[in-house]
Parts: C-alpha cells; sequence; structure tokens
C-alpha cells in the first residue's frame, strides 16, 4: 500500500469496547489499521456475556484486528471495567506504552441493558449508565489532555473558575491529538424505555463544544458523533432482545433498504482522525443514511 494512503501511520490510537467482531468498536478499530494507525483495544467482556448475542471469543476479535495492521504496526489488548474510575490512568498508561505515544482515543464503550423507561427509573440505573457511558469518556478526555499539557511544557493544575481559560499553548501547525466521542439518536426522537442509557449520550453531546474549546488549547480535537442505527445483532432474530415484529418493513422503507452496518461510522471516524477530517472540530456528526430524516 501506498505511504499517501496511510495518514495515520506512525500514529498510536486507543479503542474502548472492543470485544465483539459485529461492534461499533471492532469495526473502528480495524478501520485506524487499515489507515496505518498502531492500536489499543480495551474490551470488557462480562458486559458482552449478559446480553442475548453473549461475547465473542476475544483471540478472534485480536486475529481480526490484527489481521488489519500494515506493515510494521503493532498493537496491544487492555481489560477493564471503565466504570471503576480507577482504571482510567492505567489504561491510558498501557495505551501510551506501546509505542511511546498516544495520538488518538475513541470512546465507544456504552453499557447497554438495565434500563427502563421514567416509570422504572432508580437511581442505580441512572449512575451505571453515567459511569460507563459519560463519566468514563470525560475522564478518558481528561486523562488525555493532561498528559498532552505536560508534554507541552505547562504542569498546571490549578482548577478553573468559571469562565476561566487554562493556558493557551498554541498555535499549532497540526492537531496534537483526536478525541472521538459517541452519542445517539436522543436529539432526533424519542428513545423509549432507554432512558438512562439517553440521559448519559445526551450528556455528551451537550457538553461537546465547551469540551472541544478547552481542548483546543493543546491542540486536541474531539469530535462526537451519533452512528444511528447500526445493527451489531440486535436486530436478528436469534440475538436480540427485543420484539422484531415490523422491523423488516421498517429497514426496507429506509432511504438505501438498510439500517447502518459498523462499517459506517468507522469510515467517519477514521477519516475525522486523519489530516484530512481534522479541520471539523466540536460537532455533534450523524452518520445514518438519512434515518433521522
Amino acid at each position: 500500500m501506498h505511504a499517501s494512503s496511510l495518514p495515520l501511520r506512525g500514529k498510536t490510537a486507543l479503542v474502548t469496547g472492543v470485544s465483539r467482531l459485529r461492534g461499533i468498536g471492532f469495526g473502528t478499530a480495524s478501520r485506524l489499521a487499515a489507515l496505518g494507525a498502531n492500536i489499543v483495544i480495551h474490551h470488557y467482556r462480562p458486559h458482552d456475556v449478559d446480553q442475548p448475542w453473549g461475547g465473542d471469543d476475544l483471540d478472534a476479535v485480536r486475529a481480526g484486528i490484527s489481521g488489519a495492521l500494515t506493515s510494521g504496526a503493532v498493537m496491544s489488548d487492555h481489560h477493564a471495567d471503565l466504570r471503576d474510575p480507577s482504571t482510567i490512568e492505567p489504561l491510558l498508561d498501557a495505551a501510551s506504552a506501546l509505542t511511546g505515544r498516544l495520538d488518538i482515543v475513541v470512546c465507544n464503550q456504552a453499557l447497554t441493558g438495565g434500563d427502563g423507561s421514567i416509570f422504572d427509573m432508580t437511581p442505580e440505573r441512572l449512575d451505571a449508565h453515567w459511569q460507563a457511558n459519560a463519566r468514563a469518556s470525560l475522564l478518558l478526555t481528561a486523562g488525555l489532555a493532561r498528559r498532552r499539557r505536560s508534554e507541552l511544557g505547562d504542569a498546571g493544575s490549578r482548577t478553573a473558575r468559571p469562565g476561566d481559560r487554562v493556558t493557551d499553548l498554541g498555535p499549532f501547525e497540526a492537531p496534537t491529538g483526536h478525541v472521538i466521542w459517541m452519542t445517539s439518536g436522543q436529539g432526533h426522537g424519542a428513545m423509549i424505555g432507554e432512558i438512562s442509557y439517553a440521559t448519559s449520550k445526551a450528556a455528551l453531546a451537550g457538553i461537546t463544544r465547551s469540551v472541544a474549546r478547552e481542548l483546543l488549547d493543546v491542540g486536541i480535537v474531539l469530535t462526537t458523533v451519533n452512528p444511528g442505527p447500526v445493527n451489531t445483532g440486535y436486530l436478528d432474530p436469534d440475538t436480540t432482545d427485543r420484539d422484531l415484529t415490523g422491523v423488516a418493513d421498517w429497514i426496507s422503507a429506509q432511504p438505501f433498504g438498510r439500517v447502518g452496518r459498523p462499517s459506517d461510522p468507522a469510515n467517519l471516524i477514521g477519516w475525522l482522525c486523519t489530516p484530512d477530517g481534522s479541520w471539523v472540530v466540536g460537532q455533534v456528526l450523524t452518520s445514518d443514511g438519512g434515518f433521522s430524516l
């Protein structure tokens, strides 16, 4: 493959929530690998084992991503329950240790299931989705940002007050890193029975611009992606956790006669992490083939 087609050669990417061959995390890690990146994957298989689709063989997941690596690129994988904040810094340390640098963090981890309607709301459900989906993404981002600030020569630790700015260490010739958050379709329509999940995802979408602006002071580019409905197994009769009555007709009525594949958001995320996509900053982008229209 010609070097010009490997815009991420020499970069190292951490992708969280990579444990299923049909998952968005696997698709994203594979795409970043194909673009030349070194890959660090995070997984927490006990979550998948509890789902109707079950947990995949992690050796098969590793092999799939390894097969996508370009010449000279390397990979590693790490297990952690990111609901536990004490796992965040060790994961970032391990990801940085692979090549001595960490350039891209894709926060793809998410708690699926255990939700309900507003009538079923409990503190425990709210906390669980917040911890996995939103808090972990914010802490991973904060950890990368502090590392970058230190690398750029600013070891400041003062707590900012409302309206305060940290030291702007730019301008920068190119981004010093990329962060991708994952939101959902809560801004396009009702997500019935997924109130805790949608709340946690709405938090990320809502705070994207504020965090993105702060990250620019150290040259990191943040963008949030809504992948739309992607069939990762939950729309298949043998691995679903919901009533699929009428779903086939609904899918056939979509603009392109299908819902998303993991490669769809993965292609967008891959591009956003390249120099060509780096002028897109602080946006919440929907990749859904027109579903929300």
